[in-house]
């Protein structure tokens, strides 16, 4: 059996961390791949290391002061390998060199993975492997799936143990690219796929995936099981434990992955999968949302029976580059639900552009707007899931904006005032959350 693993920053902020680290890696024998990321906050007031490689470099590149926060940076690097027989001068300095060179913003940010990468090969006796050298990205920036997975699974084979830095690789001069922020997840997700992995366990400083937002509701219930499309569409709705790229490599080859807790090991976490017979929990699986959204209500007599309506309407969208999120309708009316801040600038040409494009009755706007996800594979098999959401808002006292339900049964969107939001929420977690405890 094989595992692979990977610790967030705040798994690996500190000496003390990292013995929790070792000790779990240490406690199961198949977990032979890490991937670590890069020292995270140790607290509150702390800083990432990766915001302070940025803050170094744009001073060094730039010809300004960048000794004392380069400084900072070795500081919390010596206080990790205090004890380890390993010393870090020559990669500083050369990264110093780099720096004042100006190589790129990418090679410093990527610079936090690395060393992390270096002292946790030192700390558990693993192979170092170098991202740079197994991932790879085109002279486009983006990522070269089946190259990289033919590298890999080409330099693993042989491995009995290795650790890989999480968040970069390499385009085809050399240089190095980074993915987006969180990118280590995606990392490990790569090296579950090339490896044929059984596992792909994910640390972090949480027990698993959340039913809902804690900061709006207090101690919500762990999801214990959860399939990738319900996570693509509570992670599309700003829910985040995980890089949404992350889910991509290991869906195709059926790997599950586990989100576990770095300082609640004893927790069975979250467990993602493709699919599964076993039975949820509750019968919804999780809530999420997102405040800041705006409609375009367009009315017209007959609309129905205008063949082409609707893509006349969505053109004039596409012609200024704008994309809708829904579009709930009825005989006569549409409404088209955005992102208000990319609306915003192009308000006016549209709505003349509606006009000259399908000559309707009335468009007219309504801000601030808030959508909320309902997300559950339970709520296929249970009568009135819908009633019980609606009831539970009728008895908040919360006005129901728009409701838009998919043919999968999956999920229920439902548009509130953003004064509302968090209202909203709490009323649908007490009802089929608390409820059902």
């Amino acid at each position: 059996m094989k595992k692979v693993v990977k610790f967030g920053g705040s798994s690996l902020a500190s000496a003390r961390q990292f013995k929790k680290v070792g000790d779990i890696i240490r406690s199961d024998k198949t977990r032979r791949y890490v991937i670590p990321s890069a020292p995270g906050k140790r607290n509150s007031k702390d800083e990432k290391v990766t915001d302070m490689l940025y803050a170094c470099y744009d001073a060094a590149s730039t010809g300004a002061s960048y000794k004392k926060i380069l400084e900072r940076i070795r500081s919390r690097y010596m206080e990790i390998i205090d004890g380890l027989d390993l010393n870090l001068d020559h990669e500083f300095d050369r990264i110093e060199e780099n720096f004042v060179k100006g190589i790129g913003r990418d090679y410093a940010a990527s610079r936090g993975e690395y060393l992390n990468g270096q002292i946790m090969a030192a700390y558990l006796g693993y192979e170092f492997i170098d991202a740079a050298e197994v991932i790879f990205f085109d002279e486009e920036g983006n990522f070269e799936a089946d190259s990289t997975n033919q590298e890999l699974s080409e330099r693993l084979e042989h491995v009995e143990r290795a650790v890989i830095p999480g968040f970069y690789g390499s385009m085809h001069d050399g240089s190095i690219k980074t993915f987006s922020r969180g990118g280590s997840d995606i990392t490990g997700s790569i090296v579950a796929r090339a490896i044929h992995a059984d596992m792909y366990e994910n640390w972090t400083d949480v027990s698993g995936f959340l039913v809902t937002d804690p900061r709006i509701v207090e101690n919500p219930a762990v999801i214990e099981t959860i399939t990738y499309k319900e996570l693509r569409e509570l992670a599309y709705m700003g829910a985040g434990v995980l890089h949404e790229d992350a889910i991509f490599p290991v869906r195709k080859e059926g790997i599950p992955i586990n989100i576990r807790n770095t300082n609640r090991p004893e927790d069975k976490g979250t467990l993602i999968v493709e699919s599964t017979c076993r039975k949820p929990r509750y019968t919804i699986t999780g809530i999420a949302g997102r405040k800041g959204f705006c409609s375009v209500n367009i009315e017209k007599a007959m609309m129905n029976a205008e063949v082409g309506f609707g893509r006349k309407v969505l053109q004039v969208f596409e012609n200024y580059g704008i994309s809708f999120e829904h579009m709930p309708s009825g005989i006569d009316t549409m409404s088209i639900m955005l992102h208000q801040d990319e609306f915003e600038e192009y308000e006016q040409s549209v709505i003349a552009g509606i006009h000259r494009a399908v000559h309707p009755d009335a468009v007219e706007l309504e801000s601030g707007l808030a959508l909320i996800a309902v997300v559950g594979r339970g709520m296929k098999a249970t009568r009135g899931t819908a009633g019980r959401i609606f009831s539970a808002l009728a008895h908040a006292r919360i006005n129901v904006k728009m409701i838009d339900q998919g043919s999968s049964e999956l999920n229920i969107i439902i548009g509130v005032k953003d004064a509302d939001f968090e209202q909203a929420i709490q009323a649908i977690y007490n009802i089929f959350i608390l409820a059902d405890m």
